[in-house]
């Protein structure tokens, strides 16, 4: 069937703010469709509160709306296209994740679907709530023949008590309607029942749960799904969690293809798939199926099914290079696969399954330093922030490279000096997980613990303990020589597995650049091969590209062809993490198209497969790497790019100026020079100092001793924080002599050989900062906001207006005129972010940081001006400042919202201080500052201020 002719304009609803359990794999989907549908010819109409996004860009959409995701805005939508004489013909809600469901399925209850005449397309109200109504799906499994965890639910707590006592202990409670696993929970012992079964309740909106059996242990796997307005379906991949069940898949590591899953069991998954998409409904679109076999006996149940695009379908995506959410938005509107051409290939059909050569292992990202007092363990309630994927010719390969892309201070799974010895901690964590239980399995064989009693603990299967096995058994066969007698074969060995050279270095006792020499010398290179959907069947069209050191005959060694024209690398930001999210991702993307514009090759270098920069559409060249200095090197060995653009992929980026300036490599834009002048608080407090602008007083300390003798020419109280961090990681106010001492001693274990910087701390002060673009000689302040919240709260966790609401012409005139004076002195190219406190009439700068910060998109969009194109421009010389002609949007005031994910955390007190603790932001316009909102974010301005 060809496209409906009858949608001529789709609106898609997004996923709001990025939170734990619903991050930026949604802002990919949803871009991914939007460009899909654009495709057609089809007005495109999107609503998303999400300012951070390149989905809520104008390139994405015809028309977007940054309004809150609740049914009033999208009748005021529905409202304002049908006066246009442009009515809204369907409705597209499976790309903004559970958000997005369910106020679809509140608008079509509320009848404003029917009232308006739109279509739900992608999907089937009647199929949301068999798989989100946890009893539904209970039924109809049993219905369709397909086996489930004993269990039925609960709408009371009465009714919950009797179902534990029919089932018996352990059992696992899963509340109906929520995402990530909120509220859910295995519950071992009866005693822990009542309290489990209370919070199970409340957090489910409808306020009921599933009470059902415990099959924590078991293998747990997933298949992606695609299915046709025919009935044709194709599954794109099959997932492995490593991680048995009882820790929520997004917590999970995981692997594609699965690894030990026999063809036998694969096919009788695949069948109960595909019965259970066609048994919830018959809509065209993407499907995620969860299964758990218990390793005993293969014994097969469902978990649980997803009508939508997911997390997990961002990864298949970024697996198998199929662009899941493109194709499903195409069948949305009418088409069957047999009738869509596979975007990779450009040539073959969308209906083929693929077949990958290579394998994908996802590792997530944790940020619990952040949430002091937080329940560390792991399981169904998902508390990951982002996640990691390495590609690699083998598992060990991949494992190695994902760990090596989470910037945790790891080179890779672990040969590094930090390991733990302990027998008694090894234990306890591979009996409860945490975010280290995978380091901490190498540790254990490490350390001599038997496999048995390794895999009796952890209950993963035995397949992948025996690659981590294999690692340690490789690593004593190395330590056994040194870099000079060490044989080719074993060095050679070392990287097919994913060994950085700074691992073997370690292994060895000597330095990274002598074992990166000595394989030089012994020809042990990099090949980069194709992610190309069909194991290199057909020639894929598309460049998207993993790193390897595969030189066996059967494989062509370089398939990343190098061009002649000038090309310049953009460095991506790695996984999300607090302090570093999705607004990096915008701004990579942002640059790519203005360097494309500019005449230039793009090669993009990132490894979260959840973003936009990794879609291979974007760049000219996607290298899916970690962004990790010795794979990052040899990208640009390989490539001789003009230069490296690292402003725009936060301080992941950033912290590659060093070695880049090292190697010769020229930075584009900003140089090494001046982003090491705003890190080192020494040099440009002397150039404050030079300018004669106000900065509260600070000194550098490196011991106790030495902080606790400054304190006292700078007096109490004080903000201490290390440097060269984002997001305020370790920042601290101390009000005295001891909580000064006790906090410069935990930094200096957290973060041995740093400087720790101690500012007199302004305290009352209001906050302001200010973000411009510059060419070297001339700057442009595109936004000043003002913090509603006082100093002393992150940035990040304030809620900003823009413009300032009450500051004096004054003041902004001090702000907007050191801002200028700054980017100038410090001969910025490209972009720059100001903080700045406000006391008694006096304007004290706080940071300058030369890059794209956190509230760039938001000024973007507020504004509707696409200011990180300019300042790509002006960091590749391509134009001046004065070539722009500016025209900022500016009605009322924009607010900047701070979203937190408190809720993951039950224990954890919701105050706020210096260092950063929300996961994203939404934005909201007011006319008037007699708005509600902003009178009762004023009104509570004070509340959660703490140290």
């Amino acid at each position: 069937m060809p496209k409906n002719s009858n949608i001529k304009s789709v609106l898609i609803i997004g996923s709001g703010p990025i939170i734990i359990g619903q991050a930026c794999e949604f802002d990919y989907s949803g871009s991914q469709a939007a460009r899909s549908l654009k495709e057609e010819g089809i007005e495109v109409v999107l609503i998303n509160s999400n300012p951070a996004t390149i989905m809520t860009d104008p390139i994405s959409a015809d028309q977007v709306y940054l309004l809150p995701l609740e049914k009033k805005y999208i009748v005021e939508v529905l409202e304002k296209h049908k006066a246009m004489g442009r009515p809204i013909d369907a409705v597209l809600p499976t790309m903004g994740g559970q958000t997005a469901l369910n106020l679809a399925i509140d608008c079509d209850k509320a009848g404003i679907w029917k009232k308006y005449n739109v279509e739900i397309i992608g999907v089937d109200i009647k199929a949301i709530e068999t798989t989100e109504d946890r009893e539904k799906f209970r039924l109809k499994m049993l219905e369709l023949g397909v086996n489930v965890c004993k269990g039925r639910t609960a709408r009371s707590f009465l009714e919950g008590k009797e179902i534990a006592q029919e089932i018996g202990f352990p059992l696992v409670i899963r509340p109906s309607f929520t995402l990530g696993g909120t509220g859910g929970g295995f519950v071992e012992k009866e005693e822990d029942f009542d309290k489990a079964l209370n919070y199970g309740l409340h957090a489910s909106p409808v306020h009921e749960v599933l009470v059902e059996q415990s099959v924590m242990g078991w293998k747990e796997y997933e298949l992606e799904l695609l299915r046709d307005n025919n009935g044709n379906f194709i599954i794109i991949c099959s997932i492995e969690n490593f991680d048995p069940m009882g820790v929520h898949t997004g917590d999970s590591i995981t692997v594609a293809p699965a690894m030990t899953l026999p063809d036998t069991l694969y096919q009788q998954m695949r069948d109960l798939a595909i019965k259970m998409m066609d048994g919830i409904g018959k809509f065209a679109g993407g499907c995620n199926v969860q299964f758990s076999v218990n390793p005993e006996n293969d014994h097969i149940i469902a978990i649980e099914i997803n009508p939508r695009v997911s997390r997990s379908s961002a990864l298949a995506s970024k697996a198998t290079g199929y662009p899941i959410a493109k194709i499903a938005a195409k069948m949305a509107i009418g088409y069957n696969l047999d009738e869509l051409i596979n975007p990779i290939t450009g040539s073959t059909s969308a209906f083929f399954e693929p077949s990958i050569d290579y394998v994908i292992v996802k590792v997530p990202r944790w940020n619990f330093d952040k949430f002091k007092g937080a329940d560390r363990s792991l399981g169904l309630q998902m508390k990951s922030v982002g996640e990691a994927m390495g590609i690699g010719r083998n598992f060990q390969e991949a494992l190695q490279k994902a760990c090596q892309s989470l910037e945790i201070r790891r080179n890779g799974l672990g040969a590094d000096g930090r390991e733990l010895r302990d027998q008694e901690a090894i234990k306890h964590s591979l009996k409860n997980p945490s975010w280290d239980r995978l380091f901490h399995i190498y540790d254990a064989f490490k350390i001599g613990l038997s496999f048995k009693t390794i895999q009796n603990l952890t209950r993963i299967d035995a397949w992948f303990l025996r690659q981590i096995e294999e690692l340690i058994e490789l690593e004593h066969q190395i330590e056994k020589y040194d870099l000079e007698d060490l044989p080719r074969e074993l060095l050679l060995t070392a990287k097919q597995k994913g060994y950085a050279d700074r691992q073997i270095a370690h292994l060895l006792g000597t330095k990274e650049s002598k074992v990166y020499d000595r394989r030089r010398a012994l020809n042990i290179n990099r090949v980069y091969k194709c992610v190309d959907t069909c194991a290199a069947e057909f020639e894929a069209k598309t460049p998207y590209y993993y790193s390897t050191f595969n030189t066996s005959q059967d494989y062509p060694d370089n398939e990343s062809v190098v061009s002649d024209r000038k090309k310049v690398v953009v460095l991506g930001s790695g996984p999300n993490r607090i302090g570093q999210g999705i607004e990096f991702d915008y701004s990579c993307v942002h640059g790519v198209l203005a360097a494309k514009e500019a005449g230039y090759e793009t090669i993009m270098v990132n490894c979260n497969p959840e973003t936009v920069s990794t879609d291979p559409d974007i760049s000219d060249k996607l290298y899916f790497e970690p962004v990790f200095w010795e794979h990052v090197f040899d990208i640009i060995e390989h490539e001789k790019p003009e230069g490296v653009i690292v402003q725009l992929g936060g301080q992941t980026a950033l912290k590659m100026a060093e070695k880049l300036e090292k190697y010769g490599i020229k930075i584009i834009g900003t140089s090494y020079h001046s982003l090491d002048w705003a890190e080192d608080r020494g040099r440009f407090s002397s150039l404050l100092e030079d300018l004669n602008i106000p900065f509260p007083k600070f000194g550098t300390v490196r011991t106790s001793d030495a902080a606790v003798e400054l304190s006292r020419s700078l007096g109490f109280p004080l903000l201490v924080r290390p440097s060269y961090v984002l997001g305020g990681q370790s920042m601290k106010i101390v009000i005295n002599e001891k909580e000064l001492e006790q906090h410069v001693v935990k930094i200096l274990h957290d973060i041995p050989d740093n400087n720790i910087l101690l500012d007199h701390f302004l305290e009352g002060a209001l906050e302001a900062e200010a973000d411009a673009i510059c060419d070297g000689e001339d700057a442009y302040i595109i936004g000043v906001m003002e913090h509603i919240e006082p100093a002393g709260i992150h940035s990040g966790d304030s809620h900003a207006t823009l413009p300032p609401f009450d500051l004096s012409e004054d003041e902004i005139r001090q702000i907007e005129e050191h801002t200028r004076k700054i980017a100038l002195a410090m001969n910025v190219k490209g972009l720059i972010n100001v903080q700045f406190a406000i006391k008694n009439g006096v304007v004290f700068v706080i940071e300058a940081n030369p890059r794209a910060s956190r509230t760039v998109p938001f000024i973007c969009k507020a504004y509707k001006e696409p200011y990180v194109n300019y300042a790509t421009k002006l960091m590749l010389g391509d134009k001046k400042v004065s070539d722009f002609d500016f025209k900022p949007y500016k009605k009322g005031w924009a607010i900047k919202i701070p979203v937190f994910s408190f809720n993951k955390f039950p224990n954890v007190n919701k105050e706020l201080g210096p260092e950063m603790k929300s996961t994203g932001e939404g934005i909201y316009f007011i006319d008037s500052l007699e708005d509600e909102f902003f009178q009762k974010v004023y009104g509570e301005r004070n509340l959660y201020l703490s140290r």
